[in-house]
C-alpha cells in the first residue's frame, strides 16, 4: 500500500501571483495526505491552497467520508482559506479542525475561525457554512486515527520554535512515515528534538523560506534557511527532502536556480510545487 501527499500550497507568508510564480505556485500552505482504503480524507492547514484542494474533492462521493485539518498553526496564512473550502458548504459534511501536541496554549480552536468569519470579514459565518464541525484539540503527542476499514493511521506532534508556537507532525502508516515540519526557526543549532522527531522518516517536508544570507537578517521570524533543511535530512537520516513554505519574493527563476544549487550537496532534495505528488 503507497499512501501519497499532495501539495496545493507552497508559499509562506502571503499568496503571491503573476507569470513569475506559475512553476512552484503561490497558494499558502495546504497538502492532502492519502491514505488508501480508509474513510479519512487528511489535510495538512488551511491556507488558500485549499479552495483548489476542496474543488477536487466536489469531484468525488464524500458522503461516507471524515475530513480531517490538521494545524500546525493559526497564523494568517495557514487559516485564510477555509472560508473557500467548498466541502465545509455541504450540509452535514463531518469536518474536523484538529490540534495535536503538548504544551499549546490555545483552548478554543472554534474561536479562531469565528473570528476570520465575523461579518466585518466574510459575509458567512462559521455556524452557517453547513458542515458538522469537531473541534478537537488533544493534548497528547500521539493519536491513532479510527477509520471503518481497519488500515491503522498514528499520527505525532511535537511543538518546535515559531512565534506563537508551531508544532511538526509525523504520519506513520505500515512502517512508513512522513513529516510536515514548518514555520519552524532553529535557534543556536539545529533543534535536536526535532532531528529525533524526524529520524529515520521516508520523507521530510521541512520549511526553507530563507537563503542563509537572509537567515540573518530574519532572526526572530519563525522560519528555516535551505541549508538547515538539509542539516535536519541529513542528521535525522532521511534521504528525501522537500523544502516548502517559499518566500513570496522568491520567484520561480529564484527557485529554480536555488534547487539547482541545493540538489548538488543533497541530492534528494527537491522544492515543493503547487501539484507535485509523491509517494511515501
Amino acid at each position: 500500500m503507497t499512501a501519497q501527499v499532495k501539495f496545493y500550497g507552497t508559499r509562506g507568508s502571503i499568496p503571491v501571483c503573476g507569470p513569475g510564480f506559475l512553476k512552484f505556485g503561490g497558494n499558502t500552505t495546504c497538502l492532502q495526505v492519502t491514505v488508501p482504503n480508509t474513510d479519512r480524507i487528511i489535510i495538512i492547514d488551511a491556507g488558500t491552497g485549499i479552495r483548489e484542494l476542496g474543488k477536487d474533492l466536489m469531484s468525488m462521493d464524500l458522503s461516507r467520508k471524515t475530513i480531517d485539518i490538521f494545524f500546525t498553526h493559526f497564523h494568517w496564512d495557514h487559516i485564510q482559506g477555509l472560508p473557500f473550502f467548498t466541502p465545509a458548504y455541504l450540509a452535514g459534511q463531518p469536518i474536523n479542525i484538529t490540534v495535536l501536541g503538548k504544551g499549546r496554549e490555545i483552548s478554543n480552536l472554534k474561536d479562531i475561525f469565528d473570528t476570520q468569519m465575523q461579518q466585518v470579514y466574510f459575509p458567512v459565518p462559521l455556524d452557517k457554512m453547513g458542515a458538522r464541525f469537531g473541534f478537537q484539540n488533544y493534548d497528547e503527542e500521539n493519536k491513532r486515527l479510527r477509520n471503518e476499514k481497519g488500515v491503522n493511521i498514528i499520527v505525532k506532534a511535537i511543538r518546535h520554535h515559531h512565534p506563537g508556537g508551531a508544532y511538526s507532525y509525523r504520519f506513520e502508516v505500515d512502517g512508513k512515515s512522513l513529516v510536515f515540519s514548518t514555520d519552524i526557526e532553529h535557534v543556536d543549532g539545529i533543534d535536536q528534538n526535532i532531528v529525533a522527531f524526524c529520524d529515520s522518516a521516508d520523507v521530510l517536508i521541512h520549511d526553507a523560506q530563507y537563503t542563509d544570507d537572509e537567515l540573518k537578517d530574519k532572526q526572530g521570524w519563525g522560519h528555516s534557511s535551505f541549508s538547515q533543511a538539509i542539516q535536519v535530512a541529513r542528521s535525522a537520516h532521511i534521504d528525501r527532502l522537500v523544502v516548502t513554505h517559499h518566500d513570496p519574493d522568491h520567484d520561480d527563476s529564484f527557485l529554480s536556480e536555488m534547487e539547482g544549487i541545493w540538489r548538488k550537496r543533497f541530492d534528494g532534495i527537491v522544492f515543493a510545487r503547487e501539484g507535485m505528488v509523491i509517494d511515501w
